[in-house]
């Protein structure tokens, strides 16, 4: 797998900073709310990121799946979002949800997951991703936590993957083009 990654973005020290930044973020935005914490990790890529920032977060916290996808095994979002696994809660009007993601590339699927939610009854829903890519909006969107703003290279590690694969390295590199079609 290394001999794939053409170079590191995000180191395994970034990786811990990014999360003790936002999850100190968190604990101050959520003493007081009265709500209960629930943060939604969405499957498969963002289950690294979710843990890891979980662990520092001081406050009662709650969690839950959802599986989405719009990618499929290809590069380049459909632009549908499809829901594989939703959230099952009767308690929606007392819950503040954080959708936590590993990378925001078109923000597409997060603004859709923040209107679901909201339709459902949701207290409160806020948006978390690891890695941000502005330059791929399609939509609207800017997270409310983001770990870092990276450039328009294609990713893989902690979590991210290309075709199921790399998602169990410990940093986000940037995969050769040659490894997935590009150039």
């Amino acid at each position: 797998m290394l001999n794939d990654i053409e170079s590191v973005l995000v180191s395994e020290k970034e990786i811990d900073e990014i999360c003790t930044r936002i999850a100190n973020s968190i604990n101050a935005d959520y003493k007081d709310s009265g709500k209960k914490l629930v943060l939604i990790c969405i499957l498969k890529g963002s289950l690294a990121f979710t843990c890891e920032l979980m662990k520092k977060i001081t406050l009662p916290v709650e969690i839950d799946f959802m599986k989405v996808s719009s990618y499929g095994s290809k590069t380049v979002s459909s632009g549908v979002i499809n829901i594989h696994l939703d959230i099952k809660r009767d308690d929606m009007e007392d819950v503040d949800f954080i959708i936590i993601e590993d990378i925001v590339d078109s923000g597409r699927t997060l603004s859709h997951l923040v209107r679901y939610l909201k339709e459902r009854g949701a207290n409160s829903v806020r948006t978390c991703t690891m890695l941000d890519k502005p330059d791929r909006r399609k939509v609207e969107f800017v997270p409310d936590y983001s770990g870092k703003v990276i450039p328009d290279k294609f990713v893989v590690g902690f979590g991210l993957d290309y075709d199921e694969k790399y998602r169990n390295l410990p940093f986000v590199g940037i995969l050769k083009p040659e490894v997935w079609g590009g150039q």
